[in-house]
């Protein structure tokens, strides 16, 4: 009974090894051998194929998987037969040893029974090669367990899920990658512009600071001329402000300067706008004569920074220094009006509990009227000086001069006056035919004299009398109440 059963499992495994393809015995047929050697090259690779195909791993993983299952599930999940777990255990030493060798192999016991088992089998594989040996043990490990396909399933499922995750870890890497890459290149991008900027800002910025020196040093030259012209009636009217303060005296004399500067500063751009609108191929010549130094048009612009009151009156009081014809004794000949200079101060309150001392200082223009006040130069001075305020409502001031000995004919145009009710001194004309020459110095503008002092000076041109005009022509229904002071000084 034992020799049938080992010759019925020899047959087996004669069997199991020629649908391997792997000729085990010899053959008389010649045929039969050359079919038998091209089925040992072409057969194991079908075989690794169809593996691969259908277990979804190569033959080596393919076979880990097994030896693993084998060792962890023997005789817990599964408990294949005596002659499967012998072959089992022959082709593990044929894969992992190679064929059986008594020259390197330990002799074994003769009573050890499995161990001898276990040797003849592995003597019966013979020559059998590794791939063939990995595909039996996968084969015969698959016909004799039901749970290792499944095992190999959820192995494979496994597998795709961490070749899902490797590749969209590559995918994140690959974009993350991508996304440093436009980083740097923005961030590179962002410095040069940066650094452009900065070069560009710069050079503005030098620019900006050369033309500001430039406009500066221009300021200092203007302001030191202007500052020459008007430095005594300056310092007198100072005095007459603050007669025993000399430190609200010099704060005084500087605020005057730097509003006569901006004035000056207005009324040479607007000059040099009428040059260039009148006779635009001129104006150069004509913008030499009436400015002391050359300007140009930038320069001018820029050349007006605030000034300490808002409410100075630059733009209202545009007086010009300008040349007229006059006729005097049946001669013409040209006499230049310097420009006037005007200012304010707050101290109004102050102003007029000062002047209400004074009836005659107190005047009122009623409504509807334009009141003159006349005031002839005075032999011992050179300059006129005035101040004004009103309450509650503002008035229109205008300063003329009339020229004594100086008449114009009746035909030529003159400044026209609505006189009020009140006149401080009137001449009458010498000829008949002929009316005294009147100059206008500020045109008269209304003036928010119930807010701030106003006050201006203008220096004698000649003998004659300046005209300072109340005008309250455009108020139908109020009076308006005006506290003045006018003064002269050497």
């Amino acid at each position: 009974m034992m020799e049938f059963d080992r010759a019925e499992h020899d047959n087996e495994t004669i069997e199991k090894t020629s649908e391997n393809g792997i000729n085990t015995e010899t053959h008389s047929s010649g045929t039969e051998e050359d079919c038998n050697s091209c089925e040992e090259h072409e057969g194991p690779q079908k075989s690794s194929w169809s593996l691969e195909r259908n277990w979804g791993f190569t033959l080596d993983e393919l076979f880990k998987l097994a030896l693993k299952f084998f060792k962890e599930m023997n005789g817990k999940a599964f408990n294949p037969a005596y002659e499967e777990n012998l072959r089992l255990v022959a082709l593990h030493k044929q894969i992992t040893v190679g064929p059986y060798d008594p020259n390197t192999c330990p002799e074994i016991g003769f009573f050890d029974v499995l161990g001898n088992d276990r040797r003849k089998e592995w003597i019966r594989l013979g020559s059998m090669a590794k791939e063939d040996a990995m595909e039996d043990f996968v084969k015969l490990l698959n016909s004799c367990c039901s749970l290792f396909a499944p095992y190999v399933t959820s192995h494979k499922i496994e597998k795709e899920e961490q070749e899902k995750r490797r590749k969209e870890e590559e995918e994140r890497l690959r974009l993350e990658r991508e996304e440093q890459e436009r980083q740097r290149l923005e961030e590179e991008a962002r410095r040069r512009e940066e650094e452009e900027r900065r070069i560009k800002e710069e050079e503005q910025r030098r620019k900006d600071e050369a033309e500001r020196l430039q406009i500066d040093r221009q300021k200092e030259q203007i302001m030191a001329v202007l500052n020459a012209q008007t430095a005594v009636q300056f310092q007198q009217y100072a005095k007459e402000q603050y007669p025993d303060n000399p430190d609200q005296q010099q704060l005084l004399i500087r605020q005057l300067q730097e509003q006569h500067y901006q004035q000056y500063m207005h009324q040479a751009l607007r000059l040099q706008q009428m040059a260039l609108q009148k006779q635009p191929d001129s104006n150069v010549n004509q913008m030499s004569e009436a400015l002391p130094s050359p300007l140009s048009y930038e320069a001018l612009s820029t050349c007006n920074p605030n000034s300490q009151s808002n409410s100075f009156e630059s733009q209202e009081q545009q007086t010009d220094s300008k040349a007229f014809h006059l006729c005097v004794e049946d001669k013409t000949g040209e006499v230049p009006i310097i420009a006037s200079s005007m200012w304010t101060r707050p101290q109004i309150k102050e102003f007029k509990e000062k002047v209400m001392h004074d009836q005659d200082s107190v005047i009122t223009v009623g409504r509807g009227e334009v009141l003159t006040l006349r005031v002839p130069t005075h032999q011992d001075g050179s300059h006129l000086f005035w101040e004004f305020a009103t309450d509650h409502y503002d008035i229109g001031f205008g300063l003329y001069f009339e020229w004594k000995d100086m008449s114009m004919p009746a035909s030529t145009e003159t400044t026209e006056t609505k006189e009020g009710t009140e006149q401080v001194e009137g001449e009458k004309q010498a000829e008949q035919g002929r009316c005294p020459l009147v100059h206008e110095i500020v045109p008269v503008s209304r003036r928010d004299s119930h807010e701030e002092v106003y006050a201006g000076s203008h220096q004698y041109p000649g003998q004659g009398v300046h005209l300072l005009k109340f005008d309250n022509s455009y108020s139908l229904w109020r009076s308006k109440v005006v506290y003045y002071r006018v003064y002269y000084t050497r």
